[in-house]
């Protein structure tokens, strides 16, 4: 029998007409379509705010967060989204005149892909925006969204549903304004000019809508801080909450914040200035600020106009170069390299905390993929070597004590790589981290597929006999640990491999550490931190999850790593009980047995350890994949999650106090 083949003609081919190539594969515009997804359409419409302000023209910026009107459900929108997102700048407005297409230059913009005052080099000099696509396609996506410019003196005023104009853009009175945007628009009337941005996600495109105030809040703070002297607020009228982000001090300021719980070797260097190609007339804005501590770990952030680079590019490249060679130069000038000495990248960056922040033209922006995580551009790194070099070599001159403590924190670090490397060869030439053999506490699962293998790491032997007779062997593998491990916040490699117990986990898990991971080798994919349920067994989990934040990151990155949620009490009525996670969820089903059966005994039992489930209730309870709760430990914010670390596990008892003090009423009291 022949298989028809489905008929593949002209008419198979389907063209997208305006905006509708957006709804149709919003992820090619937008990256996804879930939370991440919808907190982007409120950077788009943030960031076009924000290139007024690159382009120099607007000082205000102001975010607000909303629960969506009744009576938007009335406009013509069958589904609409709980919340909207205003946005409202003073800068020069979207043009209004009529454009050669037939409408006016804000239906172009805010309805046509690729339309935008950033393809004209006259109009934005830099701008992180989509090329014009971020307006119209956060329109696209939205149920409704509704735009006021303010422009010599007139405003004029267009609305639509899911990108489709409803009106052609006409000018209204302030009274409408105000009813429009009631207190939203209070400070903007008084403006000369600028523009209002408001809209709805569409629920039937998005999984989530309803925004997240700390993420909004970090996008707004982000931005602060690359854009010295402009003033952003954001009001959550849904929380009642309002917060003001201003930063004279630019990318200094968030150096400082970024070493905030660290021990700080120099006070914070910082230049900027403008590169010019010889041979074209492109120009980029270069600003780069600097500060050592006295960690081992370097944080070096980066950003194209308002473009996190998390992968770096180029113009870190050029910084970097610029850094070992004035270093070295102002080293050995100076005589402070004993003979022989010398020091690699990897020491230059031990301790390093830098912003690398670059404004180029839109046009010539290059990155290495959609994402826009890696700048490509060749001549970032010529701008950024040039101005940063020379104005680094100037500093370190001029403030000889803050070279010499540079330069020392550089050839500690290298001292002591070549110590922890020789302890390393030591130990890997005994075959200690990469021979064959597993440590013998390693009860294993029977599978070798690392996708559907985990281990469980555990505190104690009582714990770890009751996981072992407990687990299905099958896929679960159970690492009793001997107390308390090291706290590796400040322990460098040979300190770690001394360690029995760090070592033999590290075996187990056969993937290896420091420069030699090797994600491949791992052996689970489901690292599961398991402890009790009371004081000392947070403590342990702390102490291992610092391990794996610092030293071995790869994990953490690709959500291997997690922690088992133990029950607190047993709660007995007749023959039926029921686990329980907090006090709160013990007193609230304590509360309904009460109400159903007054005279009904319940019996409440305290678990103070794993050691005193049995096996089998410690599989009910925290091992069985169909009843556990195991949550996945991420980096959402790496920068607040470095800081906590930094305080908790640190030198630094004061820090750790007040922190200590200002999270207590968070925490629970254990009884």
């Amino acid at each position: 029998m022949t298989e028809k083949i489905p008929s593949y003609k002209a008419s198979d081919i389907k063209v997208l007409e305006g905006l509708e190539p957006v709804r149709k594969r919003p992820g090619m515009y937008i990256g996804s379509t879930d939370g991440k997804g919808l907190h982007h359409l409120a950077k788009e419409i943030l960031d076009n705010a924000v290139d007024e302000a690159i382009a120099g023209f607007g000082s205000t910026i102001r975010m607000y967060r909303s629960a969506t009107p009744e009576s938007y459900a009335k406009k013509g929108v069958k589904e609409i989204g709980p919340e909207m997102i205003t946005v409202i700048d003073n800068g020069r407005g979207i043009p209004v005149e009529m454009h050669p297409s037939g409408v006016s230059a804000l239906e172009v913009v805010m309805t046509k892909l690729h339309a935008g005052g950033k393809f004209e080099e006259t109009a934005y000099k830099a701008s992180g925006g989509l090329h014009g696509v971020g307006s119209s396609a956060v329109n696209a996506l939205s149920s409704y969204m509704q735009v006021v410019v303010k422009r010599d003196n007139a405003y004029h005023y267009q609305n639509y549903n899911r990108g489709i104009p409803k009106a052609p853009a006409k000018k209204i009175k302030e009274a409408k304004v105000l009813e429009l945007f009631q207190e939203k628009a209070a400070d903007f009337i008084k403006q000369k000019s600028g523009t209002i941005v408001e809209f709805v996600p569409d629920p039937t495109i998005f999984s989530v809508t309803l925004f997240g105030k700390k993420t909004l809040k970090q996008i707004i703070k982000d931005r602060a801080y690359l854009m010295a002297g402009i003033y952003f607020q954001f009001v959550d009228s849904i929380e009642n909450t309002e917060e003001h982000f201003y930063f004279e001090g630019g990318i200094q300021s968030l150096v400082e914040h970024l070493n905030g719980s660290k021990k700080v070797l120099n006070q914070v260097f910082y230049t900027s200035g403008e590169w010019e190609d010889e041979n074209s007339d492109k120009k980029i804005g270069v600003e780069v600020a600097l500060q050592y501590n006295d960690t081992y770990i370097e944080k070096t952030d980066s950003y194209v106009n308002v473009i996190r680079t998390p992968d770096g590019g180029t113009h870190v490249n050029g910084f970097r170069l610029a850094l070992g060679r004035v270093v070295r130069d102002y080293a050995e000038k100076n005589g402070l390299l004993k003979e022989k000495e010398s020091f690699t990248a990897e020491d230059l960056r031990e301790g390093l905390t830098a912003v690398v922040f670059v404004k180029m033209s839109a046009n010539d922006l290059q990155f290495e993929s959609q994402t826009k995580a890696k700048l490509n551009n060749g001549e970032a790194q010529s701008a950024v070597y040039k101005i940063f070099k020379e104005a680094f070599k100037t500093y370190l001159e001029e403030n000889p004590s803050a070279g010499k403590t540079i330069v020392g924190k550089v050839m500690l670090s290298a001292r002591a790589r070549l110590a922890a490397r020789a302890a390393k060869d030591a130990v890997v030439r005994k075959g200690v981290l990469e021979g064959s053999s597993l440590p013998g506490k390693l009860a294993d699962c029977q599978s070798r597929k690392p996708e559907e293998s985990e281990i469980y790491i555990v505190e104690g032997d009582s714990a770890g006999g009751s996981a072992k007779q407990g687990r299905d062997r099958k896929f679960q593998a159970i690492f009793p640990l001997r107390g308390k491990i090291l706290n590796t916040e400040r322990a460098r490699l040979d300190k770690l491999v001394s360690s029995e117990e760090i070592k033999n986990l590290v075996i187990a898990l056969g993937a290896g550490i420091g420069e030699t991971f090797n994600r491949e080798k791992l052996r689970y994919h489901r690292i599961i931190l398991m402890n009790d349920a009371d004081v000392d067994g947070e403590h342990i989990t702390t102490l291992g999850l610092t391990l794996f934040f610092r030293h071995l990151p790869e994990i953490v990155r690709e959500g291997y790593l997690y922690v088992a949620l133990p029950p607190l009490y047993k709660l007995t009525t007749g023959k039926n009980f029921k686990y329980v996670y907090s006090e709160e969820e013990k007193d609230e089903y304590v509360a309904k047995i009460r109400k159903e059966k007054p005279n009904a005994p319940i019996g409440i039992q305290r678990y103070k350890g794993l050691g005193e489930m049995n096996p089998e209730q410690l599989w009910n309870t925290t091992m069985n994949p169909e009843t556990r709760t195991i949550k996945k430990i991420t980096i959402d914010d790496a920068e607040k999650a470095d800081r906590t670390f930094s305080t908790l596990m640190g030198d630094e008892v004061p820090p750790r106090k007040k922190f200590i003090q200002t999270h207590a009423k968070m925490a629970e009291i254990d009884t």
